[in-house]
């Protein structure tokens, strides 16, 4: 008997002194510098901060955990005493989850099943008793916050979503229209470019000769400078156009 109490109290001892599994696999990602833009400590090294929960979700549970289910990680944090402690990120503490000081993951734990255990509750002392009703009262509280969270983030993912779809439709849109313009600017320079030398051309071959030389004929080059104004000015509105 004496034996078989001695076996029963080292297990229990071992499991006392060995953090969880969850936690170890959590505090290494935090730990890990490789992971940071995903997930890491606050800058008070107190709590740690999920910054992209979806690439989270995608990238980094399924290594670790057997799921890739954010909400459910959320979730098995809250059984272990974690709080979410900023509104607008998904940030989480628990005074025993601090950077740089592992070995107290093995004062964490797991937080019992009040609502499972009536009777039990009800035996216990009356202080006792109250505590329980705090504790489950605190629980209850945190899957709240946490589904609300959740949902909250969700919708968030959403509404990004669709910004950056219809953003893409608008940008695809100028493009088009950019493409447009470009070549309406290559034809208006090919066609300036077809006018000039036409214009030299036809001024040599109608210009008089005087002792085989060709003679300036009034007006020619006014003629010709209107033109060109004329094409300069239609490049100078093209460019003013908005894309849109």
């Amino acid at each position: 008997m004496v034996e078989g109490g001695c076996e029963k109290g080292l297990l229990e001892y071992g499991r006392k002194s060995s953090p969880p599994p969850f936690l170890l696999k959590t505090y290494m990602l935090v730990e890990d510098p490789a992971t940071d833009e995903m997930i890491s400590w606050n800058a008070e090294g107190t709590a740690f901060v999920v910054w992209q929960p979806a690439e989270f979700s995608r990238d980094l549970l399924p290594t670790l955990f057997k799921h890739s289910n954010f909400s459910s990680f959320v979730r098995q944090l809250n059984t272990y005493g974690f709080r979410k402690t900023v509104t607008n990120r998904w940030e989480f503490c628990n005074d025993m989850f601090r950077k740089g000081e592992k070995e107290l993951l093995c004062k964490i734990r797991r937080r019992k099943a009040w609502a499972n255990k009536p009777q039990a509750a009800a035996l216990t002392a009356p202080n006792q008793s109250s505590a329980a009703t705090q504790d489950l009262h605190q629980f209850d509280e945190d899957q709240r916050s946490s589904s609300t969270s959740s949902s909250s983030g969700f919708g968030t993912l959403v509404d990004e979503n669709k910004r950056l779809k219809k953003a893409n439709v608008d940008l695809n849109s100028e493009l088009i229209s950019m493409k447009k313009k470009c070549k309406e600017l290559l034809d208006l320079v090919a066609k300036y470019t077809h006018s000039e030398k036409e214009d030299d051309d036809q001024l040599e071959d109608e210009r008089p000769k005087l002792f085989g030389v060709r003679l300036e004929v009034h007006g020619e080059r006014e003629i010709m400078k209107r033109k060109r104004a004329e094409i300069s000015e239609s490049a100078s509105i093209l460019l003013s156009q908005p894309c849109k």
